[in-house]
């Protein structure tokens, strides 16, 4: 079977969680070819892959969101756009349900040869006109139509370019990826298959609250269009996975059928950890965090805590493990951080082999915003390290299981909280018993529950439904 897989922001671009992930089922699985169909943010990123494609990788599809500024385009061109067709517009943007059939026939359709053309034309002119007054009257009309042009963007260059013939399409999100699998349904008539991590959705509304780019309605109307891409991976998917139990309520509450959600956990290999020893050449207190620097995983935070373990525990190091290039502006503002804190023993490793470094930890630490089900958690487990994570995702349900009586695993505290996250470090920097028991319990966890083998069954048994 040949199965489209369809990444966002991820593989196989960087590294982490969600390309993880992928990296993995696609190499577990032989017995299937895959296209990866990868949406990226910059054209300038186009080949540069940080894994080694497996073998039954046939091929790849890169769509970069930059790649309107090739296109040139006569302004106010008239396209003839019937009144259906630019009332789906309009739905994508004015709160209603999208008419994702309309939408996806006008935007692939002749009748809008460039996404240039459409922006500049005067059909489009005329819905911003129409939402202007029909909802936002407040709003000067110059700056609605920019802000509109920079939301659709992105949206129309994926559907413009079309999607690859294959058995079976798979998005690891919702989002633009959500939408290009729906589009291989509509246009190939063939089933979609939806995995959510994180909720996009809820990722999204939390960045566009935080903006300063993006002003009074402006913020209402960029949280309807991400909803209303949701909806859309929602409503064509004919299943819809999640990795928890949690996940699964969220995506029901946003709108998602009950009958389409079924769970399947991410898993490691634990026998791959099993060479891993403790190494402890001196009495320092090693904290370590596997993470990309980048902001959503909050690693300023995780330096304002370490400023006051620092206070109370002296001999305590930080290491700080994974590949600070993604964003070089927030790596900066962390090396600026710890300057001001006047923080000692920090490490920024980069990118590295982490199974190297995993040994000499004490304990590891996740401060993000937002997670989904983090593999670094399950990795950590396997290796017997107690964690202190932020209450996100199912980090509380890893450390403190969701019915079973392994026991705790470590420590979540609130999102942002640096001192209650310094204090649990502390308290475990404190009590080397503690650290050594929850340490099993996580082993103990992660080799009944989380095994790279149930997650492999898992996604083997739903692709074999839809095998042709």
């Amino acid at each position: 079977m040949k199965i489209c897989l369809i990444a966002e922001g991820s593989y196989p671009f960087i590294t982490g969680g969600v390309s993880s992930w992928i990296h993995s089922l696609i190499a577990s699985m032989p017995e299937h070819e895959f296209i990866i169909y990868a949406i990226g943010a910059e054209e300038k990123n186009r080949g540069k892959y940080v894994y080694q494609l497996p073998a039954n990788v046939v091929e790849i599809k890169e769509v970069f969101l930059d790649a309107y500024l090739k296109e040139e385009a006569a302004l106010g061109k008239r396209l003839g756009l019937a009144e259906d067709e630019q009332q789906a517009l309009l739905s994508l943007l004015d709160g209603s349900k999208g008419d994702w059939h309309a939408l996806f026939s006008v935007l692939s359709g002749s009748k809008v040869p460039a996404v240039a053309e459409l922006l500049t034309s005067k059909d489009f002119f005329e819905v911003i006109q129409r939402l202007c007054e029909q909802k936002y009257p407040q709003i000067p009309f110059t700056e609605m139509i920019w802000m509109i042009r920079s939301m659709v963007l992105p949206l129309c260059l994926v559907i413009q370019n079309g999607m690859p013939q294959a058995d079976l399409y798979h998005s690891v999100c919702t989002g633009y990826g959500g939408v290009a699998g729906s589009l291989g349904k509509y246009l190939h008539k063939k089933p979609f298959l939806l995995t959510e991590h994180g909720i996009y959705t809820r990722e999204r509304e939390e960045e566009i609250i935080k903006a300063n780019w993006i002003k009074g309605h402006f913020k209402d109307i960029w949280i309807d269009y991400f909803h209303n891409l949701s909806a859309c991976a929602y409503s064509y998917a004919d299943e819809v996975i999640t990795l928890f139990e949690r996940n699964k309520e969220i995506q029901i509450e946003l709108g998602c059928d009950p009958s389409k959600v079924s769970v399947i956990p991410n898993g490691v290999k634990v026998s791959d950890y099993a060479d891993i020893v403790e190494e402890k050449k001196n009495e320092a207190i090693t904290i370590g965090a596997v993470v990309r620097v980048v902001p959503i995983k909050d690693i300023k935070t995780m330096l304002h805590s370490f400023g006051l373990v620092k206070e109370q525990v002296p001999h305590a190091r930080f290491v700080i493990m994974g590949p600070t290039d993604e964003d070089g502006e927030y790596y900066t503002e962390c090396l600026q951080l710890v300057e001001s804190l006047q923080l000692e023993d920090v490490t920024f490793t980069g990118a590295v082999n982490v199974k190297e470094y995993l040994g000499k930890m004490d304990m590891l630490v996740l401060t993000s915003i937002s997670e989904g089900q983090p593999l670094v958690i399950l990795e950590g487990m396997a290796c017997r390290k107690p964690f202190v994570t932020t209450d996100v995702g199912s980090c509380r349900e890893l450390l403190y299981g969701n019915g079973d009586n392994y026991g705790n695993a470590g420590i979540t505290v609130p999102v942002m909280h640096f001192t209650q996250i310094a204090q649990a470090i502390i308290t475990l920097c404190q009590n080397e018993p503690m650290r050594r028991r929850m340490g099993r319990c996580g082993f103990q966890r992660v080799s009944a529950i989380y095994t790279h083998e149930n997650f492999l069954a898992g996604y083997r048994n739903m692709y074999r439904k839809y095998e042709v």
